[in-house]
């Protein structure tokens, strides 16, 4: 991937100017993406665009910038969403979308609350750079989720029946990448493990002995969500995303679908990555004492080359209700991965305790 300073403009190479809108060439209504076909295609007649769109090659470029210096100050000429859009925040869950002018008035595409009001930004959000096409369609999207709710067995018999199911949405969601070459140094006390002979038993022993090495370790594109309208730990079970896929933003992609504006910005996600590289840091530093045992573990991490990109990543989410919980199930836009949130049915649980203990109990009988 290029290294840029901070959000310098591409040096020498050829930029997509953004529209606001892409026609289709027979009826004049506005083109969407299709993941289906990879193409933009008219939603009301079915007419591909002819537009072309950003794609990538083998002389793709995906910009990153330097993070120490964007962290210093970030131009207004690289905020922004270079087509035309209005953003409005949920009461109810807090999530900021960006929509395209004729959707909205909708329900929130995270809770489905209908409470949406206009969100005035300080300033626009920063300019996402590149992106991940959608390459799971609605109807592939709708079998997974059908696929997820007959897994789920534990789950109330009537779950499929009184859970106020929404339409499934297509929606993408905002993240941080962050890069990091790593030089650590590490002291240690490194334990070895005898044994000795003690009143005629076997005891294990420790001998302690100073212990010092480096490692260097590579962070490429680590990620950090920068979405609240999606549960954290939902996603984390539908990652990775195929950064390596990434193609320059156009906004062609994102024509016709909801986009969230990010939540936690850079400072914040830079300190959330730098915490998740300090803790595998220390990890593969203790990977690499000597010895049984170890303790005093002290780590001495030097970053270097540290860099970031804002990019949207796309995934179908369903919100439905149950009782009165908002339940989400979520799939990866680009490799159909798939996590959800589904109540408990505590009669099918008990059922199932009770009939472990008659298993038990006819063990114990039996021996």
């Amino acid at each position: 991937m290029d290294n840029a300073g901070p959000f310098d403009a591409a040096q020498g190479r050829p930029s997509a100017t953004a529209r606001e809108k892409y026609e289709c060439p027979a009826c004049g209504a506005d083109a969407h993406w299709n993941a289906a076909k990879q193409a933009l295609v008219c939603p009301f007649c079915g007419t591909e665009s002819p537009a072309t769109l950003q794609k990538r090659g083998a002389e793709t470029v995906v910009v990153e910038h330097d993070l120490v210096a964007a962290l210093r100050g970030i131009p207004d000429a690289k905020r922004g969403w270079q087509a035309e859009k209005v953003t409005v925040k949920c009461q109810n869950c807090h999530a900021v979308s960006v929509f395209d002018p004729a959707r909205v008035g909708q329900r929130c595409e995270f809770c489905g609350s209908s409470q949406l009001v206009p969100y005035e930004q300080v300033k626009d959000a920063f300019s996402p750079e590149s992106l991940l096409p959608f390459a799971v369609n609605e109807s592939r999207a709708r079998e997974l989720v059908r696929a997820w709710y007959g897994r789920q067995w534990l789950a109330p018999n009537n779950l499929k029946k009184r859970a106020l199911t929404d339409t499934v949405h297509g929606l993408y969601l905002p993240y941080w990448t962050f890069d990091a070459q790593v030089h650590a140094s590490w002291t240690a006390e490194a334990g070895h493990y005898y044994y000795e002979n003690q009143n005629g038993k076997r005891v294990q022993r420790v001998r302690w002995s100073y212990a010092s090495g480096a490692i260097d370790h590579f962070f490429d594109d680590e990620l950090v969500c920068a979405s609240t309208g999606v549960a954290s730990w939902l996603l984390k079970k539908v990652e990775p995303f195929p950064t390596a896929t990434l193609i320059p933003y156009d906004p062609g992609y994102v024509a016709g679908w909801t986009v969230e504006r990010y939540q936690i910005d850079l400072v914040n996600a830079a300190q959330h990555s730098r915490q998740a590289m300090d803790a595998k840091i220390r990890q593969l530093c203790a990977d690499d004492v000597p010895g049984d045992t170890q303790r005093n573990l002290q780590v001495n991490a030097t970053y270097t080359d540290q860099r970031f990109k804002h990019i949207l990543v796309p995934v179908w989410l369903l919100t439905y209700t149950y009782g009165h919980k908002v339940f989400q199930v979520v799939a990866n836009g680009v490799t159909g991965e798939m996590a959800g949130d589904r109540p408990w049915s505590w009669i099918k649980i008990a059922l199932l305790v009770i009939l472990a203990l008659f298993v038990l109990y006819l063990y114990g009988q039996t021996n």
